[in-house]
Order: structure tokens, then C-alpha cells, then sequence
């Protein structure tokens, strides 16, 4: 049985981490170079770093950010936020990150995937995925960009199925109905999208305590999944979830 994954999620503004509920009201919960390196040190399989407002304000990452935070740690760590073409892949690559997370760019201008696929290779593309239910959609949900500011005529399923034969080598399905609320993670939307692509699928939005992590894999079908308030605000430690999950039967890794 493949090993699940759980990955802690560093939203940044104005070089601080920073969370809020369906990616609104955010307030700072702390500096993303000590961070990134505590979660290391409690046994999180990955990090993803995202410059939330890169895209909407039409600038670069903040890649000394970036670099700081990936000296910290050695494990995998995808990074997204303003990347609008393969030179802003290479410098977030060279910068230390093993993954180049594109999401708003990806919409605008989806050969993004195809061309960061074919320099750097499958494993390095990861999409991101923000959805909503609407009943508009053929298979009910919606994709929103510029940090689920700006709604768009696609729909999640084909969006997602459309990135995979582009070369994306993952997915991170975020709800926007779910986002920071802690009620759970959608399993609806994760399933949908998991069980109809043939590539890693990352849960997102929604996790509150580790009974939900139990329900994205096993409901939702997720191969990972990604958290943030629960740690953020210390109501459990890493390797607390884990072996919560380890003694559920679900096969984690646990150093």
C-alpha cells in the first residue's frame, strides 16, 4: 500500500504566513522560515509555499522567501504564487523547490503546463485547483482564480482532466467552500477528481482534526492531504495526526 502523504500549506502575504477562512479575513499566524522548519522537525512528508497575492498584483514570487525556507528543509516543497512562464519555473527550481505549483497563469495560458513539463519534467508540475460548487457546471463545480477572486467557465472535472494530458504531474484540489472553515475536507469534490484522473490527487480546504485526514483518503480517495489550520493554531502536532492515522490502518510515515 502506497504511503499518504501530508502536506502543510504556507499561504504568504507581505512575507508572512497567513490564514484565513474561503481565502478570506486572513490574519498572520507567523514567520514562514520558522515555521517550515518546525513542521520539518515534526515529520511532515512535504510543504507547499504559496505567494497568495502574486497573481492578483501582477508581480514575481517572493523568491528570497523561497530560498530561505527551502535552506530549512529536505523534504519535498512545491512553490506557487505569480508564475507566469518557464524562466519564473527555473528560478523558484533553483531556489531550492523541488515543485512548481501553477494555478491562475495556468488558466490564462494553459501551455504553461506543457512547456514546464517538458523542461523540467512531469514530477515538477503540479496544478492548483480552486473550486466551488456551482450547479451551472456539468459535474457541479467551478473553478475561481486570483486567489478564488475571479470565477471562470470552467468546469473542475475538465479543467483537471485537461492539465493531466497537458503533463501536470498533480493535483491540488482546493474548496473554496471548505477553505480554513475546519468542518471537514469535501470528499465529494476530491473523489470526483481522484478517481477520474491517473495522477496524485492532494486534498485542500476544509481540515480541522484528524478524523477528516481518515475521511479525505478514504472517502475522497485522496493520495495526500494538505493542512493548515489545525497546525498553524497548535491544536495537534504532525506527529500526532500520524499515528492517529497509522492506528486507523493508514499507512503514513512515521520518523
Amino acid at each position: 500500500m502506497l504511503e499518504k502523504r501530508i502536506v502543510v500549506c504556507l499561504d504568504v502575504k507581505d512575507g508572512r504566513t497567513t490564514k484565513g477562512i474561503k481565502f478570506k479575513e486572513n490574519r498572520d499566524v507567523g514567520d514562514p522560515v520558522g515555521m517550515a522548519e518546525m513542521y520539518y522537525k515534526d515529520g511532515v512528508d512535504e510543504l507547499v509555499f504559496y505567494d497568495i497575492t502574486a497573481s492578483a498584483e501582477r508581480r514575481k514570487i517572493m523568491i528570497d522567501v523561497v530560498r530561505r525556507v527551502a535552506e530549512k528543509i529536505f523534504i519535498p516543497f512545491s512553490v506557487g504564487g505569480g508564475i507566469a512562464d518557464t524562466d519564473d519555473m527555473r528560478d523558484v527550481l533553483l531556489a531550492g523547490a523541488e515543485k512548481v505549483s501553477v494555478n491562475s497563469q495556468a488558466v490564462k495560458n494553459p501551455k504553461i503546463i506543457e512547456a514546464g513539463a517538458s523542461l523540467f519534467g512531469n514530477q515538477c508540475i503540479v496544478l492548483g485547483l480552486d473550486a466551488a460548487r456551482d450547479s451551472e457546471m456539468i459535474n457541479g463545480y467551478r473553478v475561481y482564480i486570483n486567489g478564488g477572486r475571479t470565477k471562470t467557465n470552467l468546469d473542475a472535472l475538465e479543467w483537471a482532466k485537461q492539465a493531466e494530458n497537458l503533463g501536470a504531474g498533480e493535483i491540488v484540489v482546493n474548496s473554496i467552500d471548505a477553505d480554513g472553515t475546519r468542518n471537514g475536507y469535501e470528499n465529494n469534490l476530491i473523489r470526483l477528481i481522484s478517481t477520474n484522473v491517473g495522477i496524485p490527487v492532494v486534498a485542500s480546504g476544509g481540515a480541522g482534526k484528524p478524523e477528516h485526514l481518515y475521511s479525505v483518503f478514504t472517502e475522497g480517495k485522496a493520495d495526500a492531504a494538505l493542512i493548515a489550520s489545525m497546525v498553524h493554531f497548535n491544536n495537534y502536532t504532525i506527529r500526532e495526526i500520524k499515528y492517529y492515522l497509522k492506528e486507523c490502518g493508514i499507512s503514513v510515515r512515521i520518523v
